[in-house]
């Protein structure tokens, strides 16, 4: 018996490909500073438990496909409170988090061949997104040294073929944390809608932005109202992780029927899980300032001691809480399985995501992490510290 060729096509998710040899390394007892993974620390508000706990109904059950309506129109007040968009209750599906929305759009959207373009690096589940649908990745390739900007018509068109269906802007970004200036997203809507493609716009981490930008949705271009497909989900926004809710919002009519299609054949999302994120959609804009300032300085204390390393190169994001790092080294694979099985200062070693898994051109990223400050600053500033006396280490090693 065979597995099938996409199946054996895949790759390990670079942010959890070590997890078993760091669990082993925890369990003899050293401390592992975990940068590698997007959880952050800060509390989830306390309205989402409070609703689920309020929920007392008999019976447990189903819910609709599209969504619960309470929940719809929470998300409705969200987007007219905050950006002045107008969508409706039918413009959205509620979905098992933001990578159920993306499977679903791409099932929607893609046929057998067609071909998706994104920023490299990227979130490295869309390679299995389009790659389950029979869909192709297209890289616009970046540079580290230009902060991995792409939003140029050069860029973009270089990238464009006959094959070309769509494009996804991850804004802010992960893995690079670039945030896109408002002239940037204006030349992505021009360009989506002079070769009439798709725009998947992943704003999970919209409101994250910093040094005085301001929050802008995609939604906000009217212009684009017939090609705009929005990713939200209440993971990231609200450190809500494991809640698994997600949606997928869009004005164009048909796109959104053959996603209804789709949520109908999986029944429903969580009930309990839909009560509780109503709630944190009637959140203050004050709770997203508190948090962006936190983020804020935990960024700020990750880049300083990044910045002390020689040879680095480092460009301080504008957006979403991952750092993006170009070592002065060849293999970052090697270097943090170094610091896993051999490195350790007062017992203690730190763990982040090789780059290279966040590229679908082979060979490029070797040398580039990329780091989530999610935690604390103090445990940032620590972690980045080992990251630093690692590599003397293991440069020190290499050399002998």
């Amino acid at each position: 018996m065979k597995l099938s060729r996409n199946s054996q096509a895949m790759e390990f998710s670079p942010i959890r490909k070590f997890n078993p040899i760091a669990t082993e390394v925890q369990e003899s007892g050293v401390k592992i500073y975990h940068l590698n993974i997007g959880q952050p620390d800060i509390k989830t508000p306390r309205c989402f438990m409070d609703a689920v706990r309020a929920f007392d109904e008999d019976v447990l059950m189903y819910e609709q496909s599209q969504g619960d309506i309470k929940f719809l129109e929470s998300i409705c007040d969200y987007y007219k409170r905050e950006y002045g968009v107008g969508y409706k209750p039918t413009d959205i599906v509620v979905t098992m988090g933001a990578s159920e929305a993306l499977t679903m759009t791409f099932t929607t959207i893609i046929d057998p061949g067609d071909e998706i373009l994104i920023a490299e690096p990227f979130y490295s589940n869309y390679q299995t997104f389009a790659l389950v649908r029979g869909g192709d990745i297209r890289p616009i390739p970046t540079s580290s040294k230009e902060g991995y900007r792409y939003a140029a018509k050069d860029k973009l068109e270089a990238a464009l073929t006959d094959k070309t269906k769509a494009i996804v802007c991850i804004n802010p970004g992960n893995p690079t944390g670039l945030a896109l200036t408002a002239e940037e997203m204006d030349v992505i809507a021009d360009f989506v809608i002079e070769n009439d493609l798709w725009l998947i716009a992943d704003e999970a981490y919209r409101e994250y932005v910093y040094d005085g930008m301001k929050p802008r949705s995609f939604a906000n271009i009217d212009r684009l109202k017939e090609n705009l497909i929005v990713i939200d989900s209440v993971s990231k926004r609200f450190s809500a992780c494991g809640a698994r809710i997600g949606f997928v919002a869009s004005k164009n009519e048909e796109f959104m029927t053959g996603i209804i299609k789709l949520a109908q054949s999986r029944l429903c999302v969580s009930t309990l899980e839909q009560i509780g994120s109503t709630e944190l959609f009637k959140l203050p804009s004050s709770y997203y300032e508190e948090m962006k300032e936190e983020y804020c300085k935990r960024r700020d204390a990750a880049y300083e001691e990044i910045m002390q390393i020689p040879d680095v190169i480092c460009h301080k994001p504008g957006g979403a809480f991952y750092m993006m790092v170009d070592l002065p080294i060849d293999d970052a694979e090697d270097f943090l399985m170094f610091l896993l099985t051999e490195y350790r200062d007062n017992n203690e070693t730190v763990m982040f995501a090789p780059a290279a898994g966040f590229y679908s051109t082979p060979g490029k990223g070797r040398s580039e992490i990329r780091i989530a400050y999610v935690l604390e600053s103090g445990y940032i500033k620590r972690a980045c510290q080992l990251i630093r006396t690692g590599l003397e280490a293991y440069k020190a090693k290499m050399s002998k």
